[in-house]
């Protein structure tokens, strides 16, 4: 047994019971198992907090690591654009070993940015090759994942079906389960990315429904952008008994209230990514609608080939759009501003730390310093020029934080970051093959666009 004593640090542990202040952090192995102050361990390794906020590690819930080697390629596009030159263009250019170094460093990127678990939503695997060359990346990383398991979007060739009449593969799902995610309470898990009736027939989204709930695996995916493939296909998923609990809806931004309050009925959840939403064209996030409704989300980065990978900018974003939307309501209906923010810096905290291990299914194991859980913990210097004086720690690490404040990681008890520095081994000759990999792919941009 190895055991971890965090201590001297400001802990936020997004857990009610446990609270927050001056506490300490015993980890033993992989999990948590106290957290008090004054907590002593003479055969614990110290890590000394002094000077930092201690955090659960971040949740990034939606992101699509395959694209990491594409980093700030599509941050002028829209939308139509963006799928035109990326899912039938750039995307058709993956080699196995183009998916493996993307979703590395894209992972690696995480972890130095406090995140500690990821929803990754790999919907570029042509084939299984391509599959568990991605997988690898992940494993190699030492992030907590889920491996959302989607299918690519290229455009037909003569003779083949459009991608939104192609169910699933329960062949693929089948093998991973059995091979290589067998094990479910690992470090690397599975989910589904599917199309959903936004982007697929409705006889396809049955079928991927029912097929996501007889693995029991979380079902993920888009809801906005294109206009809908089968616009009615949300309530006959309802009325078929479908919607339910293990299905997560990536954006939302078109759904109507009468569609969200069906959903939330049901427990769907929603993973949101207001950059990129506001970017490329979805429009506002539905943050304030979930509120409303007494939900509330989870976020994610989304692409990094249009923004940054890190949740605390992903946390400001989230926030400052919806009090910006709040706060032009109150001045059109009552002239004046509300008396204070409409949402508060703690709530958007609990969106990129609970909240998102719940959309992911891992709420049971992440997402708050609980003992028994286990031991994703983050270490957030605060004694520095961006941070001090730290009136109030939480409202500090989300608007004040940046990655360059991460100076511990730890997930699963094992330590992938330490005094600010990522430990990976040979991460220059990855990135040198990342760039390389990017270098190939972009450049057969102009060759695919004339090709259209």
């Amino acid at each position: 047994m190895t055991r971890k004593l965090i201590k001297g640090g400001h802990v936020i542990s997004m857990d009610t019971e446990v609270g927050t202040g001056h506490f300490d952090v015993l980890v033993e192995d992989d999990r948590i198992v106290e957290v008090a102050p004054g907590l002593d361990a003479h055969d614990a390794e110290l890590i000394d907090a002094s000077g930092c906020v201690v955090i659960p590690g971040l949740v990034n819930a939606h992101m699509h690591t395959w694209q990491t080697a594409l980093r700030g390629l599509a941050a002028n596009w829209t939308l139509p654009q963006y799928f035109r030159s990326v899912h039938a263009g750039l995307a058709t250019l993956f080699t196995p070993d183009d998916l493996y170094i993307g979703t590395l460093v894209g992972a690696l990127n995480q972890l130095n940015c406090g995140t500690t678990t990821l929803g990754d939503w790999c919907h570029n695997n042509p084939t299984p090759a391509h599959t568990d060359r991605a997988i690898d990346g992940l494993l190699e990383s030492g992030i907590r994942s889920v491996f959302f398991h989607g299918s690519p979007k290229p455009d037909p060739k003569p003779g083949q079906k459009h991608f939104s009449e192609i169910p699933h593969p329960r062949s693929e799902i089948e093998r991973l389960l059995r091979v290589r995610l067998r094990n479910r309470n690992s470090l690397v898990t599975l989910g589904m990315a599917i199309l959903g009736p936004h982007y697929s027939t409705y006889d396809v989204a049955v079928h991927d429904f029912k097929l996501a709930r007889e693995m029991e695996l979380v079902a993920s995916m888009h809801c906005a952008g294109l206009e809908p493939k089968t616009p009615d296909g949300w309530e006959r998923l309802a009325e078929a008994g479908l919607l339910g609990s293990n299905n997560n809806i990536v954006h939302g931004n078109n759904l109507s209230e009468v569609q969200l309050r069906m959903m939330l009925d049901r427990g769907v959840t929603f993973s949101l990514t207001p950059e990129t939403e506001m970017t490329q064209g979805h429009g506002h996030s539905i943050t304030g609608r979930l509120c409303d409704a007494g939900h509330a989300p989870s976020l994610g980065t989304d692409l990094e080939s249009v923004i940054s990978g890190d949740m605390f900018s992903a946390a400001r974003m989230a926030l400052a759009s919806q009090r910006a939307l709040d706060n032009t309501r109150s001045r059109t209906a009552h002239g004046q501003l509300p008396s204070t923010s409409t949402v508060s810096c703690d709530e958007a905290l609990s969106w990129i730390t609970i909240h998102g291990a719940r959309a992911l299914g891992l709420d049971d194991r992440v997402g708050s310093l609980t003992p028994g859980k286990q031991a994703d913990v983050v270490l957030i210097r605060a004694d520095t020029l961006n941070m001090r004086p730290l009136h109030d720690p939480v409202a500090s690490v989300v608007m004040q934080a940046s990655p360059a404040n991460v100076d511990t990681v730890m997930v699963a008890g094992q330590v992938p970051k330490r005094g600010g520095q990522l430990v990976f081994p040979s991460l220059d000759e990855r990135l040198a093959e990342l760039d390389e990999s990017g270098r190939r792919i972009a450049g057969g941009l102009n060759q695919l666009l004339a090709a259209h």
